[in-house]
């Protein structure tokens, strides 16, 4: 029987890391938690030191691409703008106008847009590694960033309801509380409760994780599935599977946007929340 190619350690083999073809009598090599594994570019995973790893320096570098665009569109901004200029414009006006002033209110909204502006480019950013060749992977499928992002959002949020409606007032705000209840009033209020506190922040980082985690899954699955097949009669089947790549592909490339969209609209929701005095 013929196995896939390993390493020494199995947890960081990559998918794709194999001579195996459908016919030479060895198993489907597909995708699994491994295909989300990567051995350190420095330092010792294993021990308690640092280090650091193919996503961080994604990470690293898509914060980069970020700041260097919009530093170049705006260092020296003119009145006609130029190409670079309009489309950072164009960019930052959809966020403004189009999710923050749509949710939050032009006059409370404005000082929230840079922080939303810089969410939503860079979750898009962590995103499009996905399809970018050599990076191939989308650091949001790791739940660490979505989870640290949904964080900065919360702790925002819980700031902004009790420095709006003091102790008393927040809690209102966060348990929907409402005398008119009568005796449900304490299990609405404990629903609510879990549910602001608890479940919101929770299903925010989650949604992001798991479409991507998926679409990435995806796409390793019929990319190493075209590979696979590419032998004998199942050259004609390999080439279904590389359609199916291209279509995935294109299909990733709209998710991403969705979900930098769906990502900054929630936490827009979550601060007009707490802005809204509680009656």
């Amino acid at each position: 029987m013929k196995e896939p190619a390993v390493s020494a350690d199995p947890t960081q083999v990559l998918a794709f890391e194999t001579d195996c073809h459908i016919f030479d009598g060895c198993g489907f090599p597909g995708p699994g938690l491994h295909s989300f594994m990567f051995e350190p570019l420095w330092g010792n995973a294993d021990g308690d030191g640092l280090y650091f790893n193919k996503v961080m320096l994604l990470a690293l570098l898509g914060s980069i691409i970020i700041v260097a665009f919009f530093w170049a569109a705006f260092r020296k901004p003119k009145i006609v703008p130029g190409k670079l200029q309009m489309v950072a414009e164009a960019g930052y006006d959809f966020v403004r106008r189009g999710i923050v002033y749509e949710f939050i209110g032009k006059k409370e909204g404005e000082k929230y847009v840079p922080l939303m502006v810089s969410i939503f480019f860079f979750v898009w950013m962590m995103n499009l590694w996905s399809v970018i060749p050599v990076a191939q992977f989308p650091v949001t499928s790791i739940i660490a960033y979505p989870a640290a992002m949904a964080a900065i959002v919360y702790i925002l949020w819980m700031t902004l309801t009790f420095k709006k409606n003091g102790f008393v007032g927040g809690l209102k705000n966060l348990s929907g509380y409402d005398k008119s209840l009568g005796p449900v009033l304490p299990l609405v209020m404990g629903i609510e409760l879990l549910s602001n506190v608890i479940l919101r922040p929770f299903t925010h980082a989650v949604r992001l994780f798991a479409n991507m985690f998926a679409g990435h899954t995806l796409l390793l699955l019929f990319t190493i599935a075209s590979w696979y097949l590419l032998n004998g009669i199942g050259i004609a089947y390999a080439g279904v599977s590389f359609v199916m790549v291209i279509v995935m592909t294109a299909f990733e490339l709209f998710v991403q946007a969705v979900q930098a969209y769906v990502f900054v609209l929630l936490a827009c929701n979550y601060v007009q929340g707490a802005l809204a005095e509680h009656h």
